[in-house]
């Protein structure tokens, strides 16, 4: 008798992909009852030992099918004190509307010998699995379980994964089910407290939800810190001195060692030092080798930054558009660390598939005609999935305008890391004028290689240097002291933004773009394209009032006149709103050890999930841990709940959701 198999992806056009694929197009499609998007798809396929020939059913699931909540007792929001739902007991059921989906598997998993998983290959894709596991398991106890490794929906990539399964990893399906459990107790607690407490104050809060999360706290708390470090900038006056030297029709600008200082009258003494000497030396002269180094291979957290800065759309978009092109087998899997090519891929047979297209198609010839160069290798390996990378070729006119602007940028990227570096020559003259050295630089680019398909780098040739001799003196043309005062930084853009985040381990990189979104969604910040314009009226606007505490002094920034740099390709930069900045300000305000705005805890949190992972703690005692440091946060701030109102309080003389760029509400 054929044995039957039973295949479950987490999507459904990963399904149909998968199905044929390994059906070679020989597929019978079955709707399921109760859900119109998940299909039974039937075909026939040859496995490895031990199951052989066999009758596989491939269905899908749409993400997770389980959802977990506190008992009935406690789900009312008046039920209990907002810290006792750190303890209540919380049970995991099928979300109401995935029902359907989970009674599919069930049944077809009754007349099956084993369970294939073909959810995504990372951490949540794992605790899906899980769940695809226990319906199947309702239906069949004796089924047995693996799970396909992939990272993309290629015919022969497929393939291999059916034939070479493997098991679940059950400490990855652990950590995920602590998240979760964290999640709910953390997120419920926290919002029910500041809620029900800021609904007293009455006005726009008193039908409001005002939620928390531990990862849109610390995120909103780069965006307010970084609003009051432009607030509170203090400008700083500098001084410097510029020298210039006019020969073969061209002025040299040579360049202070120093920089710039901020005592005027030390500059004064140093610059009349320049001015009785006279004339300068050249004390160095020196030409050489340079090179601009092609990039590391494609991470999800530098697609997300480079698709809000080059492709004009946010890191949400960008990862949307991402897993479309991967669903549809053009990309690889775009949620991976991973930044060094395994030495097991063809790399030149990936190249040889974009040779046909009209725009990179002759630079991916060259490179198979010996121009080929081994990508660099990060320091990233997730062990999971390989960088993002183009797995098969698509005209342009099958995708839309968005899609193929994110299908392009893989591929250049891709062909720029299989390239030379590019190659220049540098010449540095450096003069000492009295008792202080200045320089002057030159760049020549010989080779530009990647450059000239990864198009969103620039290196240019600068105005070439006259000749200068070794011990040469000259009297220079002209040298003057020039003044100048510090800019504040900008507002926090999106890329920037994305670094903190990954910096501090808010987050995943699958999951980043969606605590962005979120804390916009919650109107607790406001998104602008960077401009010129929008860049002055910030800076204004940040020069009312004063505040101590955070930030009272931004430091010495760059000059004046950097800030007002319009952003790439129209970068989004932040502002906060009054109630983002009241909510930050509120625990801050309180003396807590950790605050809620701070990255530590969730940090924190971060790293105990990976210790999971690793085998070195338990479930349970990472719960257990992680919430006893937040029980303390819970704790001091409802017995402070009142610094948290007097902040808050400001907030009800703003419209909802207006920028305090625009408002001069908290000062």
């Amino acid at each position: 008798m054929v044995q039957k198999i039973l295949c479950v992806a987490e999507k459904p056009a990963i399904a149909k992909a998968v199905a044929n694929h390994l059906a070679g197009g020989n597929v019978n499609t079955r709707s399921i009852q109760g859900n119109q998007y998940v299909k039974n798809y039937e075909f026939d396929f040859a496995f490895g030992p031990p199951w052989g020939n066999c009758s596989v059913t491939m269905t899908s699931v749409i993400g997770h099918l389980n959802g977990v909540e506190f008992e009935p007792n406690y789900r009312k929001w008046g039920s209990c004190a907002p810290e006792h739902l750190f303890d209540v007991q919380v049970i995991e059921t099928v979300d109401e509307e995935k029902k359907a989906l989970a009674d599919n598997i069930t049944q077809q998993a009754r007349y099956a010998k084993a369970l294939f998983i073909w959810t995504d290959c990372d951490r949540e894709g794992e605790h899906i699995g899980a769940e695809v596991r226990q319906a199947a398991l309702k239906g069949n106890q004796r089924l047995q379980v693996k799970r396909a490794r992939f990272s993309n929906t290629e015919r022969a990539h497929v393939l291999r994964a059916a034939l070479n399964p493997i098991d679940l990893d059950e400490r990855q399906v652990n950590a995920v089910a602590a998240r979760i459990e964290l999640d709910l107790r953390l997120g419920a607690s926290f919002t029910r407290f500041q809620t029900l407490e800021l609904q007293r104050l009455g006005g726009s809060l008193t039908d409001r939800v005002i939620s928390y999360g531990s990862c849109q706290f610390p995120t909103l708390g780069f965006v307010v810190d970084r609003y009051f470090r432009v607030k509170n900038f203090v400008p700083e006056q500098f001084w410097s001195i510029r020298v210039v030297h006019r020969r073969d029709d061209m002025d040299v600008i040579f360049l202070w060692r120093r920089h710039r200082l901020f005592d005027r009258m030390a500059v004064t003494i140093l610059y009349e030092r320049c001015l009785t000497a006279r004339v300068g030396r050249v004390s160095k002269l020196q030409k050489k080798p340079t090179s601009k180094w092609r990039p590391l291979p494609l991470t999800t957290v530098e697609l997300q930054k480079l698709g809000s800065t080059f492709l004009r759309m946010n890191s949400q978009q960008v990862m949307k558009i991402a897993e479309d092109l991967y669903t549809k087998g053009w990309i690889s899997y775009p949620r991976t660390e991973t930044d060094q090519f395994d030495k097991g891929i063809d790399l030149k047979k990936l190249i040889e598939k974009q040779v046909p297209d009209q725009a990179w198609g002759p630079y991916a010839q060259n490179l198979l005609n010996g121009a080929f160069s081994t990508p660099r290798s990060g320091r990233n390996n997730d062990q999971a999935h390989p960088p993002i990378h183009p797995v098969n070729y698509v005209v342009s006119t099958s995708l839309s305008p968005d899609e193929r602007r994110v299908y392009e940028f893989v591929v250049r990227r891709f062909l720029g890391c299989c390239s030379e570096d590019a190659k220049g020559e540098s010449t540095t003259i450096e003069i000492t004028y009295g008792d202080e050295i200045f320089h002057a630089s030159g760049l020549l680019v010989l080779q530009r290689n990647y450059l000239d398909v990864y198009t969103y780098d620039r290196w240019e040739s600068s105005q070439q240097l006259p000749t200068f001799q070794l011990n040469e003196v000259f009297e220079p043309t002209e040298a003057t002291m020039t003044d100048g005062e510090t800019g504040p930084p900008g507002y926090l853009t999106e890329p920037e933004l994305i670094s903190l985040m990954d910096a501090n381990g808010i987050g995943t990189d699958a999951t980043m773009a969606e605590h962005i979104a979120k804390i916009q969604e919650r109107m607790y910040v406001e998104v602008r394209s960077r401009s010129g314009a929008g860049r002055q009226n910030a800076t204004e606007a940040a020069t009312h009032g004063t505040r101590g505490g955070r930030g009272s002094r931004g430091g010495r920034g760059g000059a004046r006149a950097h800030g007002t740099t319009s952003g790439v390709g129209g970068v989004l930069e932040f502002i906060p709103t009054t109630l983002g900045c009241a909510l930050i300000e509120g625990y801050d305000n309180m003396g807590l050890a950790t605050g809620l705005g701070k990255p530590f805890l969730r940090k924190e949190m971060e790293v105990k999930m990976k210790e999971i992972c690793a085998g070195t703690k338990a479930r349970r005692e990472v719960v257990q841990e992680v919430l006893e440091g937040y029980r303390e946060v819970l704790v001091t701030a409802i017995r402070q709940v009142d610094v948290l109102r007097a902040v808050s309080d400001i907030f009800l003389a703003q419209p909802p959701g207006r920028t305090i760029a625009n408002a001069s509400a908290i000062t």
